[in-house]
C-alpha cells in the first residue's frame, strides 16, 4: 500500500475515534420517534385511569344492589341509609355519601330502592341502579336489580332507573344502557 493512502487512513481512524456522540439528525429522529410513540400511547393510558375510576361506582352500585336485595329479604323493606346495608367503602346514616370520584344518593321504599352515582369530573361517566320488588304475572314476589351507565361523559346528574310496580326496573330510554341485571 501506498504511503500517503496508510496515512491517511491512519489519520482517518484516529479522527472517527475522537469523534464520539450524535449528530443533530440522530438526535432529532430519535425525538421524532419518542414524540409518535408518546401521541399513541397517551390517549390510552388517560383512557385506562377513567375505565379505573369508573369502576369504583360500578362496584358500589353493584354491591349496594345485592345488599338491597339481601335486606329487603331480611327487613320487608329496602334499607334507606348506606349504614344499614353495612357497605364499608359507603358509609353515611343518610342516603347520601362521596368519595374521592362519585356522589352516591340513596332512594328507598318499601318495594324499591334507587342508588345514583354522579361523577365528581366530567371525564367519568354517571351511573345508577335499582332494585324493584313485584308480583309477576305467576302471582310470585320477584326481587329483580339493575345498573345502568350513561353513554357519554359529562353526564352532571344521574337519571333513575324506571320502577315498575309489575315488572322488572328498566334503564331509562335515552342517554343510559343497562350493564347488569
Amino acid at each position: 500500500m501506498k504511503p500517503e493512502l496508510k496515512v491517511k487512513l491512519i489519520h482517518h481512524l484516529n479522527r472517527s475515534r475522537n469523534e464520539k456522540g450524535f449528530t443533530l439528525v440522530e438526535l432529532l429522529v430519535v425525538i421524532i420517534i419518542i414524540g409518535i410513540l408518546a401521541a399513541i400511547a397517551l390517549p390510552s393510558f388517560l383512557n385506562q385511569t377513567a375505565k379505573a375510576k369508573q369502576t369504583e361506582a360500578k362496584q358500589n352500585i353493584g354491591i349496594t344492589n345485592r345488599y338491597q336485595t339481601a335486606y329487603r329479604y331480611q327487613n320487608q323493606q329496602f334499607a334507606s341509609s348506606f349504614d344499614l346495608l353495612a357497605i364499608g367503602t359507603l358509609s353515611s346514616s343518610t342516603g347520601i355519601a362521596a368519595t374521592t370520584q362519585y356522589d352516591y344518593t340513596l332512594t328507598s321504599a318499601t318495594d324499591s330502592a334507587t342508588m345514583i352515582a354522579t361523577a365528581r369530573d366530567v371525564a367519568l361517566k354517571a351511573y345508577s341502579g335499582a332494585n324493584s320488588r313485584y308480583t309477576n304475572s305467576a302471582n310470585h314476589s320477584v326481587i329483580t336489580s339493575v345498573m345502568c351507565e350513561a353513554i357519554a361523559t359529562g353526564t352532571t346528574t344521574a337519571v333513575a332507573p324506571t320502577i315498575f310496580p309489575t315488572a322488572a326496573p328498566i334503564c331509562p330510554a335515552t342517554g343510559y344502557v343497562q350493564i347488569s341485571s
